[in-house]
């Protein structure tokens, strides 16, 4: 399953975070410090949390300033007020194990404030009521009564098939459900009586069938919301990285275990993570290193006995490659393997020792290494040991990864965060930049809280009252404008960010049709605005680049065009324009128009703007503008590029539509030839 959508109110600073969209694989969260960012991952945790995991406390956990009112006064209703709730969709692996009809399903699941639970099933087969079956069941019973009597059955025989009946839905009104109780009664009435129905009657045996085929609908429907009840994913929520002790002792780790008297503070926890990660319980380690169990002078009992070190001894290399192998993925990505560090595991006696041996062969303790190598060591051992089981179906909450890594290192770990995203689906918080990628803005919700009174929001666009909420995003964008200005020989500069998903979703969907996508020497500059691309232009030709720029054919593309600082920097013949491909009657067509019968399909998907039919009859319009006449306010360019890279990630080139196809190899050739 996958989490979709997701929705927090009334929790700690979130009054309603509104409801807002998660990725298929990771979901970032930026915004300033208190602005809710942490509550949202809590609640979220909460609405299938692993064992152990404290659940809604309704004076710790609500606004603390409608506590008075809302709970003391009864303003609301614990039982009946959601505070967060979670939309799943159903992976192709879960799908088949549901009934036919409930492969394509939203399936809605929520925690209230005294934390009973609700859930539902959206885009599902309707309830099954008493209305669809009545007139069927009352033909059936004159039918069975007529049959009983021409077979000279007694008379308490036939006035029991139809008084058995109205027991049965005594009670119900045309609008009443029919539980799968209650189906089962009724089928079980059915068939009891089954032997009085006429063979030969053609009409009451296709209505027997039908009553009988309706009436497994109730149980085919509970047993849906069972599934999908097992199958929701858990919600791990990692707020702090557990340390690992670099020296521990065995024995007395295994005495607090079976005491119960473990230490609260990280370090248990951690180091029973790695002897997790190891393959052993304290107790088997500290065992196979306890002489005083074998008698050493019996040549079985040695034997016993040196099995037993042999076989830690192995396990402890096998775990420790695993481990180093791992760090060097995200800590020494391009240092030769024989220069790394390695992380050696050793065991002496009782003590275990974490060390980390450099490219000299000096060995050190783990916790006199930097933090951030400290941290990155903790997090793999706790995440690999409960990865078997806990994890293997949930999704990760993490809570400022990574803030003791350099800005570099963290630019590495959000690799790691990404593949830790195909296995499971990740929900982060991060003030740095380093760890948004340019090419995961899609990805990003902002998050922010103007005042108490409106509480923790959850924007779905880059738009924010509080300019420190999208810090992050101006700060990863500059970063990667400034390295790739003056790093690529190629650029091509575009009007905004839109246009940049556009064009990148377009490469790789023609890519992977086996078709020339855009020239990867290229790097893509967005600048804001048509008027600003003459700036951009000019200041990356006056470093002796290769320099194109992209303009819609529209009013402000068109000016900016005809600038002579542009056409003198450039030259007419890189100065690119979307008219120069599109085929279409729209006059001043714009990137959208180069995709617009897709657009159309995917706007009205994802959220409902249905300009299908508008559009048809206004073929001359550019399609922005049409979105924005029956979208009103609630349309954003930003959030319909951001659909169709979703959709570009799930779909095939051959699902463009029309001339889509022709439009874009001939956009992405002009781009390749402009800066050869």
């Amino acid at each position: 399953m996958r989490l979709v959508k997701a929705r927090v109110q009334g929790y700690r600073s979130v009054i309603d975070s509104g409801l807002f969209d998660v990725e298929n694989g990771k979901t970032i969260l930026v915004g300033p410090n208190e602005a809710g960012k942490t509550a949202i991952l809590q609640a979220l945790q909460k609405l299938n949390p692993p064992e152990g995991i404290e659940l809604f406390n309704p004076l710790r956990d609500y606004p603390r300033a409608k506590y008075d009112e809302d709970i003391e006064k009864g303003g609301i209703d614990p039982s009946n007020f959601t505070v967060v709730e979670g939309h799943f969709s159903l992976e192709d692996s879960d799908a088949e194990k549901l009934p036919e009809e409930y492969r394509d399903i939203t399936y809605v699941y929520g925690r209230h404030l005294d934390n009973s639970a609700w859930h539902r099933i959206d885009n599902a087969p309707e309830c099954l009521t008493f209305s669809e079956i009545d007139k069927n069941l009352l033909k059936l019973v004159n039918h069975f009564q007529e049959t009983a009597k021409e077979e000279k059955a007694e008379d308490d025989v036939i006035d029991a098939i139809q008084s058995e009946l109205d027991k049965i839905v005594n009670g119900l009104t045309k609008s009443s459900v029919i539980t799968t109780e209650k189906a089962a009664q009724i089928k079980a009435w059915l068939k009891k009586y089954l032997k009085y129905l006429d063979d030969d009657d053609t009409n009451d045996n296709e209505r027997y069938d039908r009553v009988d085929a309706l009436l497994d609908k109730p149980a085919e429907r509970a047993l849906a919301f069972d599934l999908c009840r097992k199958m929701m994913p858990k919600f791990i929520l990692f707020s702090n990285y557990f340390r690992i002790k670099p020296v521990l002792h065995l024995r007395k780790l295994a005495d607090r275990i079976a005491n119960n008297s473990l230490d609260d503070s990280q370090y248990d926890y951690g180091n029973i993570c790695l002897l997790k990660f190891l393959g052993f319980t304290p107790k088997e380690l500290a065992d196979a290193g306890d002489t005083s169990r074998f008698n050493l002078n019996e040549p079985k009992q040695y034997e016993q006995y040196k099995a037993q070190l042999d076989e830690r001894d192995y396990k402890l290399n096998a775990a420790t490659i695993r481990l180093t192998k791992a760090i060097r993925e995200v800590w020494n990505p391009t240092q030769d393997s024989r220069d790394a560090n390695k992380l050696r595991i050793k065991v002496d006696g009782q003590y275990l020792k974490v060390v980390v041996e450099d490219e000299l062969g000096v060995e050190v303790e783990l916790d006199q290494r930097s933090e951030g190598f400290q941290w990155m060591v903790s997090f793999y051992v706790v995440f690999f040991a409960e990865a078997a089981d806990k994890h293997k179906n949930a999704i990760l909450l993490l809570d400022e990864p990574g803030m003791s890594l350099h800005a570099l290192k963290q630019a590495e770990f959000r690799e790691t965060l990404s593949k830790l995203s195909e296995k499971n689906q990740t929900i982060y918080t991060t003030h740095s930049p380093f760890l948004v990628g340019t090419d995961e803005l899609d990805k990003v919700r902002v998050v922010e809280m103007v005042n108490r009174t409106t509480g923790t929001k959850v924007h779905l666009s880059f738009t924010a009252t509080d300019d420190g909420a999208i810090l992050p995003l101006q700060e990863a964008l500059g970063y990667d404008l400034a390295q790739s200005m003056f790093f690529h020989k190629k650029n091509l500069v575009l009007e905004g960010l839109t246009d940049m998903w556009y064009i990148e979703g377009l490469s790789n969907l023609l890519m992977s049709a086996g078709k020339d996508g855009i020239d990867d020497q290229i790097a893509l500059i967005p600048a804001n605005c048509a008027s600003k691309v003459v700036y951009f232009a000019t200041i990356l030709r006056a470093q002796n680049l290769n320099i194109a720029a992209l303009l819609d054919s529209d009013a402000e593309g068109e000016l900016a065009a005809k600038q002579d600082i542009l056409v003198n920097a450039l030259g007419n013949k890189r100065i690119l324009r979307t008219k120069d491909v599109y085929i279409g009657p729209v006059a001043t067509p714009e990137i959208e128009d180069i995709l617009r019968e897709t657009l159309l399909t995917i706007a009205k998907e994802e959220y409902g703007w249905d300009a299908i039919s508008v559009a048809q009859t206004q073929e001359k319009r550019p399609i922005v503008d049409v979105f924005r006449s029956i979208a009103n306010t609630d349309f954003s360019k930003y959030k319909l590029a951001k659909a169709f890279i979703r959709w570009s990630r799930e779909h095939e080139l051959n699902d463009l539509r029309g001339n889509e196809i022709k439009q874009a190899e001939k956009l992405i050739e002009k781009i390749n030839k402009s800066l050869k």
